[in-house]
Parts: structure tokens; sequence; C-alpha cells
């Protein structure tokens, strides 16, 4: 068991809310951030994928609603508006103080991305199968990296994930029933000369929800790493 960590709660397998209630948790988030996402596109959002027996056996607890902002110039979306804006939605929330490390600047585009073998995201509303982290896991980002096959880890599905349709999350991390994330399909370069060796980590801890960043080739005991199945 992972340092200062509970057991989870029964509750972590049962922690993804129905589609209903991830909508909802969208169109409040639309209203209050003026994002102007159509009516039209919430109509066509339609059931979740559903878990298979190998999606269960691999420890998938259910599927998450994200959104893809923006275009990329090939037909995907703006990943990395994708995660600003949702990141912005929780700073302007008042359910928790948000803190941001000084080397994460969305502004600075080139300075954040999609790790480059990462799966591009589509544009608008898209579910992928969501796997938590494991409480002992001790491997480090560029292993999970070079694991994956046709899975993948967190990008902008994580911030939307904290922020906008599962903020309960948040209460898990703060009471360390579950570990913090960090987003694996995100890079990072900290000093602005390519140096894309960080990737961002999202914590709850001491009524302050953090964005953070890791260095890929090292292990954070308190940090697990997500799995999403598209």
């Amino acid at each position: 068991m992972m340092p200062f960590l509970k057991r989870w709660s029964d509750g972590i397998e049962n922690a993804i809310l129905p589609a209903d209630k991830q909508i909802k948790a969208w169109r409040r988030a639309n209203r209050k951030r003026r994002w102007n996402i159509p009516s039209a596109e919430f109509k066509e959002i339609g059931q979740p994928p559903p878990l298979t027996s190998k999606d269960v056996e691999d420890g998938f607890i259910g599927s998450i609603l994200s959104y893809g902002f923006g275009g990329d110039g090939s037909g995907n979306s703006d990943t990395v508006l994708s995660a600003q804006k949702a990141w912005e939605y929780a700073c302007k929330s008042l359910f928790r103080k948000t803190w941001q490390c000084e080397y994460i600047d969305f502004n600075r585009t080139d300075d954040i991305r999609l790790q480059p073998d990462a799966q591009a995201r589509l544009k608008g509303f898209y579910f992928t199968k969501f796997k938590p982290a494991k409480q002992n896991q001790s491997m480090t980002v560029s292993q999970f990296r070079k694991n994956l096959n046709t899975d993948t880890g967190l990008g902008p599905e994580g911030i939307q994930l904290l922020a906008v349709t599962h903020t309960h999350f948040q209460k898990l991390m703060h009471n360390r029933e579950t570990p913090f994330m960090a987003l694996a399909d995100f890079d990072v370069a900290p000093h602005g000369f390519n140096d894309f060796y960080d990737a961002p980590q999202m914590f709850c801890s001491n009524e302050t929800l953090g964005l953070g960043i890791g260095n890929i080739d090292h292990n954070y005991p308190l940090f697990g790493i997500p799995t999403i199945r598209f």
C-alpha cells in the first residue's frame, strides 16, 4: 500500500457517474463558462459503450465523458485547449482553492503537448473507458508508456474528469482513498527548450486542487497512472 494511503472505500468501483449525470455536469459547465457547445451536440451524445468482461478483467470501472475543443489542423481536437478550458473552470469554482505549477502555461503551446505516441483526440464529445490508478503502482510514466498497446494514459480527460464531470474524485484524493494522478499522455517542457521530460500531475490536498509536474523517469509514491481505453 502507498504511504499514507487508506484502503479504498467500496465506492471507488462505483465512482464513475451514469452518463446522464456527466452530461448534466457538462451542461452546467458550458452554461457557466459560456463555451457555446451547441445543444445539438448534447443531444447526439448517446450512451457510453458497455464494459465487456475483458474490460472488467483488465480493471476498467466505467466510461467517462470528455470534450475535444478547437482543432489541430488535421481534423482532431486541440488537446492543450481542451485541458486549459477545464482547468480554468476548476480555478473559477468555489469548491476548492487551486494551485498551478509555474512551468505549466497553457498559453505557451510549444511547451506542452500530447506525447508523440499518444492517440489523437476527437473533436466534440467522446467516451473513454476508465481504469483508476493502482495503490501500489511503482511504475514511472516512461515505463507506463512503453508498456502500452491499444490503451493509453490520461490527457485532457484527466483535468476534465476532476474539474467537470467527477469532482467527487477530489474528495477521494483529499481523503487518500485514491492516488493522485499523473497525466501520462501529456508532455511538458518546463524550461521551454524542447526539454519534454515532465508530465502533468494532479492532486488534491489541504483543500487545494493542484496541477503540477513530475519527471517521466521518476517514481512518485503518492501518484498513480490511470488508463483510458477508446
